[in-house]
C-alpha cells in the first residue's frame, strides 16, 4: 500500500506514551519557555545555553543577508567560477552536504565540494578535481581555529599561490563568529569576503545560518524560498496548547519518551534524493543528547531489511519526497508499521521543504533534551577528543612516532564484534579513509550482516568527520556502543604547509586519540588496518561472521614483534 501523505503521529500504543508525557509539557509551558529562551528548561545554570539559542529566529533574521548572498553568487557567475570548495567540520559541513546532494548546483552555478577530512587521499582527490584559479574556497569555522579547517586552508592557500592566474585572497571567503582568529587571518590575507555569523548559534544548529546559506547561495538555491519554508515550520512550532498540534514538540517528545522506554535508536529513512539528511540529523541528535550516559542513537543510511531483523529498540522516521522513487521504502515502512514498530512519516513536497525539516528537527532535539533531563547545547567529549589529538601530535613531534595501538585482523575483529554484542547494542563503524563506491558497498554488506545475524543497530561515519558529529554520543552517551575503527595506510601522504606533520599523521593521530578516549570510557573499541584495497579488508570481516571465536585480545603488542595483530 502506497503512502500518500504525512503520518506525523504514531499509531497506538506508542501515541499513548507520547500523550501521557504531553500533559507535563503543556503544564510546564515548555513551548512558551523555549521561545523565551529560558535556560531553566534544561539546567539550573545558564552555562552554554543562553548563548546557543539564536537558531530559533534564523528564518527571519537571515533575510537581512539575502542581498549580500545574491551579490556573491552573481560575482561567482560573472568571474567564471567553476567550483566552490567548502573547508569545514561538523555543523559547518554536514548541512551544506545535504544541499549539495539534494539540490545539486543550478545551471550556470559552480559545483560544491564539501571537504571535511584530513585523510590525504581525500584531500588529494578534491585537489585534482578542481581548476584552482577558477575556484572559490569557503573557510568555515565557528571557533575560527579548528585544526582540520586550518590545515586544509594552508594546503589550498599554497596551491592557489602557485597557480597561474590566481587572485590570492580574492578566491577565499571566511564564515566564522565575530572576533575569531579566522576573522583576523582573513583580513590579513585579503579574503574576498568575511561573513560574520551570529555568535549565539551552536555549530550543529547552524544550517539555516550563514554557515549553510553561503554555500547554498553559491549553488544557486533560492534562499528566501528555503527560509520561508523554515519560517512556516517555526510558526507551527509556537503552538503551546497541544503537543499534537506542534510538529517540533511532538517529534521531540516522541524521541525522548520512547528513548526512556528503551526505544533509543531513531532510524531515519529518506527518499533517495534527500538521503543525506540523515547524516545531518545524526550530528544534531547525537551531539545534543549523547551525554551523562543518556542519549538517542541516530541511524542514517542503514540498509533496509525485513521488519523481523530489527530489535525492539527502534523508532523509524520516514522523510518521503513527492515524486521520488519511493516504492521500495513505502513498502518497507508499511511492513514496519504492520510488524508493530513505531513509525512516523513526514511528507516533503520538494527539496525546499528540507528548510522546514531542519527547523523541526532542531526544535525537536531541544525538546528531547528537556525530556531526557540533559543539556543539549554543550559537547564536553568533543573537546576531549581534540585534546587527545593534540597530545598525540605533541608526542609525535617529540619522538617522531605515534603511540602503539592493538590491531586486529579481519577474522579477529569479526569474532570480537560478535562477542561484545547483545540486545540493545549498536555498532559504530568508523573509517579513516577515502570514500569510494566499492568501500561503501562493502560497508553496507557489513552493516547488513550485523543486523541480520545479531539484530543490532549499525551506524557508519568517516573520520575525522564523525568526531564533530556522533563522537560526543560515543563517549558520553549510553554504554551500548561497540566501535570498529578502520584506518587507512595514508599513502601516498600529503604534507601540511608550515607544519612538522602531514595530513596522514594528523588523521592517524585523530584516530589514535579517539581510540584511546573510547577505551578510557570503557567502550569496546577494535582497530583494523585497511590494506591496499580497503573494500577487500571490509569484505574479509563480513566473510568471517560465524567463525570460531578469536583468542583473547592482548593489551599491548611490541612494535617489532611478528604477530597477526600489529601495533599501529
Amino acid at each position: 500500500m502506497a503512502i500518500s501523505s504525512s503520518r506525523e503521529h504514531l499509531a497506538e500504543p506508542y501515541n499513548a506514551v507520547v500523550r501521557d508525557a504531553s500533559a507535563s509539557i503543556v503544564r510546564h509551558q515548555v513551548v512558551e519557555r523555549l521561545w523565551s529562551k529560558d535556560y531553566r528548561l534544561w539546567k539550573p545554570e545558564p552555562t552554554e545555553i543562553t548563548n546557543r539559542l539564536g537558531w530559533l529566529t534564523l528564518p527571519e533574521d537571515m533575510l537581512a543577508h539575502v542581498s549580500a548572498l545574491k551579490t556573491l553568487a552573481a560575482e561567482a557567475r560573472k568571474e567564471g567560477i567553476r567550483d566552490v570548495v567548502l573547508l569545514g567540520m561538523g555543523g559547518s559541513s554536514l548541512g551544506p552536504e545535504v544541499f549539495r546532494t539534494s539540490f545539486g548546483s543550478k545551471k550556470g552555478a559552480p559545483r560544491l565540494w564539501v571537504l571535511d577530512t584530513t585523510v590525504p587521499g581525500w584531500v588529494r582527490s578534491v585537489t585534482k578535481s578542481i581548476l584552482p584559479a577558477r575556484t572559490f574556497f569557503l573557510v568555515a569555522s565557528k571557533s575560527g581555529g579548528t585544526i582540520e579547517v586550518m590545515s586544509l586552508f594552508a594546503h589550498f592557500w599554497k596551491l592557489v599561490a602557485g597557480t597561474k592566474g590566481n587572485r590570492g585572497g580574492q578566491q577565499f571567503i571566511a564564515i566564522t563568529d565575530p572576533g575569531t582568529g579566522l576573522e583576523t587571518m582573513a583580513r590579513e590575507h585579503g579574503f574576498r569576503k568575511i561573513f560574520s555569523n551570529p555568535p549565539d548559534i551552536g555549530g550543529r544548529y547552524s544550517v539555516l545560518s550563514l554557515f549553510g546559506l553561503v554555500p547554498a547561495a553559491l549553488m544557486g538555491l533560492d534562499i528566501p524560498r528555503l527560509l520561508g519554508r523554515a519560517g512556516k515550520m517555526a510558526d507551527r512550532c509556537r503552538e503551546g496548547r497541544s503537543v499534537e498540534g506542534n510538529p517540533g514538540v511532538y517529534l521531540g517528545v516522541a524521541m525522548g519518551t520512547l528513548a526512556k522506554a528503551g526505544r533509543d535508536k531513531v532510524t531515519i529513512l529518506a527518499s533517495p534524493p534527500i538521503d543525506t539528511f540523515g547524516l545531518w540529523a545524526e550530528q544534531l541528535i547525537a551531539e545534543s543528547t549523547g551525554k551523562e550516559t543518556k542519549g538517542i542513537v541516530p541511524v542514517a543510511q542503514e540498509p533496509v531489511l525485513a521488519p523481523g531483523m530489527y530489535g525492539s529498540d527502534r523508532v523509524f522516521v520516514y522523510l518521503r519526497l513527492k515524486g521520488a522513487k519511493n516504492e521500495t521504502l513505502d513498502r518497507h515502512v508499511e511492513a514496519l508499521a504492520r510488524a508493530g514498530h513505531p513509525v512516523l512519516t513526514f511528507a516533503l513536497r520538494d527539496p525546499y521543504d528540507l528548510g522546514a525539516e531542519f527547523f523541526r528537527w532542531e526544535y525537536a532535539t531541544a525538546v528531547a533534551g528537556h525530556v531526557l533531563g540533559i543539556q543539549p547545547f554543550d559537547q564536553p567529549n568533543v573537546q576531549e577528543s581534540k585534546d587527545n589529538t593534540r597530545r598525540v601530535l605533541d608526542g609525535y613531534q617529540s619522538t617522531g612516532r605515534l603511540p602503539e595501538a592493538v590491531v586486529s585482523t579481519p577474522a579477529e575483529a569479526a569474532a570480537e564484534l560478535a562477542g561484545h554484542l547483545h540486545a540493545g547494542s549498536y555498532v559504530a563503524i568508523l573509517a579513516y579513509t577515502t570514500p569510494s563506491k566499492p568501500l561503501e558497498t562493502a560497508i553496507r554488506r557489513l552493516r547488513k550482516a550485523l543486523v541480520q545475524q545479531h539484530h543490532v543497530t549499525t551506524t557508519f561515519g568517516y573520520g575525522p568527520r564523525y568526531l564533530h558529529s556522533t563522537g560526543q554520543l560515543h563517549k558520553g552517551g549510553p554504554a551500548s556502543g561497540v566501535f570498529l575503527e578502520l584506518v587507512d595506510r595514508m599513502t601516498p601522504d600529503l604534507q601540511i604547509p608550515a607544519q612538522t606533520f602531514s595530513f596522514g599523521t594528523l588523521a592517524k593521530a585523530q584516530a589514535t586519540g579517539d581510540l584511546e578516549s573510547l577505551q578510557a570510557h570503557g567502550r569496546p573499541a577494535i582497530r583494523v588496518m585497511l590494506g591496499p584495497t580497503p573494500a577487500a579488508t571490509v569484505n574479509a570481516i563480513v566473510s568471517r561472521f560465524g567463525a570460531p571465536a578469536a583468542r583473547p585480545r592482548r593489551q599491548t603488542v611490541p612494535a617489532k614483534r611478528s604477530s597477526s595483530r600489529r601495533s599501529r
